[in-house]
């Protein structure tokens, strides 16, 4: 996954990390990444640590995440397989290079690469697979390690469920279920990912969307909208706050 800043004087270092990745923000000559990726992160530091100190001055993904490691783990070896899980974030720790040096040192012979993002895109598990890559090429004790990689899973059925599940719960609690409208926000990607680089994924979150409302067999109408762009370049549409604003002019009364 991404990662997260665990304090708030994280914050500027994790953006850092971030947006010094080419693959975050794409620049025709490499030598920008890091002035720009030093200036973005200056200039929207003390913003992200305002929000970050709304839900209690840090990002609570890593324990989370270790959490869910844990779970996993506990469920494979009930299921009778003997699997360690190891936790890899891009940005923050602990660092992919982190987990792969205790993998290491674990002397594991075959390698299970699983992304926390449902949905593939070049930014988010094809910045870690490229990391992983140039890691094995670089490392002759990584390469009698075999691996695979699960490049996406927006469509297993456990994870539509799921998901299914929750918005299930959540809707039965509004005045009137079977006209509330199902909002998906998902993250954004700047346009020319999808149209020039032939990123896969904005068919993957329509899929993976359209997907979960099948499971869900209600009548209620959705709307899926994308969120957190940055930059003066066009970005997926509809954006979230617009189209918030358009159901409110719609008559929509309950999201």
């Amino acid at each position: 996954n991404l990662g997260g800043p665990d304090k708030l004087k994280d914050v500027r270092p994790f953006l850092y990390n971030l947006f010094a990745d080419p693959e975050i923000i794409r620049l025709p000559f490499p030598w920008l990444q890091a002035p720009l990726a030093w200036i973005i992160s200056t200039l929207r530091a003390r913003k992200s640590q305002e929000n970050y100190k709304k839900i209690g001055g840090g990002s609570p993904l890593r324990r989370i995440t270790e959490a869910q490691a844990q779970a996993l783990q506990e469920q494979l070896r009930r299921d009778g397989r003997q699997i360690n899980v190891y936790i890899g974030m891009r940005y923050w720790h602990p660092f992919t290079e982190e987990a792969i040096a205790q993998i290491k040192q674990d002397n594991l012979e075959e390698l299970v690469i699983l992304p926390l993002y449902p949905q593939f895109s070049i930014s988010t598990s094809g910045s870690s697979f490229r990391l992983l890559e140039r890691m094995w090429r670089n490392d002759p004790a990584l390469q009698k390690i075999k691996y695979a990689v699960v490049p996406s899973w927006y469509n297993a059925p456990g994870y539509l469920q799921a998901m299914a599940n929750l918005i299930e719960q959540t809707i039965e609690q509004v005045s009137d279920p079977n006209n509330a409208h199902v909002f998906f926000s998902a993250h954004g990607v700047p346009v020319s990912y999808v149209e020039e680089a032939g990123d896969p994924y904005q068919r993957e979150i329509e899929d993976c969307a359209a997907l979960i409302m099948g499971r869900l067999n209600r009548p209620n109408p959705y709307t899926l909208a994308y969120q957190s762009r940055v930059g003066p370049v066009e970005w997926l549409q509809p954006y979230t706050d617009e189209a918030i604003e358009a159901l409110a002019d719609e008559g929509v009364k309950e999201l």
